[in-house]
């Protein structure tokens, strides 16, 4: 195995069955969200994020990251009237996020039209990284990109830090730490919350 599909193989992890080849036909997506209802996932056990919430902050980081820093194309969020399917109308990734607006987003998203969008976003990021030539994988994207991303909206007036982390990484990175290990990082998040939500019905 070579490193993009090591790479490849560890992203589909993060997703549903549809993204790429899982191995062993896991995904840790599947894994959060199997047995909870849409309500369920709206849910805020202990006052912590949802599971809505949730998948839908890592789709939007992925999304960013991947296609305006790494690939410089539009997001998956603007090429499928993505903001009325999913009844989520704001733009950025929603770091920084008070506790009144995770509540209301938690309420109004749309829930099959979010495992889609993170569905579409997950497919993206794969064909992203089978596409970039092998000379791109240690550049650094320029700070006009993050100029783009910044007038796009991704970034809260809250979540400014995050491109001051995000400026001067290679786009290696973005695929490794903001396409896996974000993700990985809050999918521990999501079993917390589902365990929560199941103890909090008996089980």
């Amino acid at each position: 195995m070579d490193t993009l599909e090591f790479l490849l193989r560890s992203h589909a992890l993060t997703h549903g069955l549809d993204v790429g080849e899982s191995e062993g036909r896991f995904s840790l997506e599947y894994n959060r969200l199997h047995g909870l209802s849409d309500n369920q996932l709206r849910l805020r056990p202990n006052g912590w994020n949802s599971m809505a919430w949730l998948f839908w902050h890592m789709a939007r980081t992925e999304d960013v990251a991947i296609n305006v820093i790494v690939a410089d194309r539009p997001q998956v969020f603007d090429t499928g009237h993505w903001a009325e399917r999913l009844n989520v109308h704001r733009r950025d990734i929603g770091t920084g996020m008070s506790d009144e607006e995770v509540e209301a987003l938690s309420e109004a998203i749309d829930i099959p039209a979010l495992r889609e969008y993170r569905m579409a976003v997950g497919k993206a990021t794969q064909a992203s990284a089978r596409s970039l030539p092998g000379a791109e994988w240690d550049r650094v994207p320029g700070e006009e990109v993050f100029r783009k991303t910044m007038d796009q909206g991704a970034f809260a007036e809250e979540a400014a830090w995050v491109a001051q982390l995000w400026s001067g990484k290679s786009k290696a990175w973005f695929f490794y730490w903001v396409a896996v290990g974000h993700n990985v990082m809050h999918l521990g998040h999501a079993g917390w919350v589902k365990e929560m939500i199941l103890h909090r019905r008996g089980r």
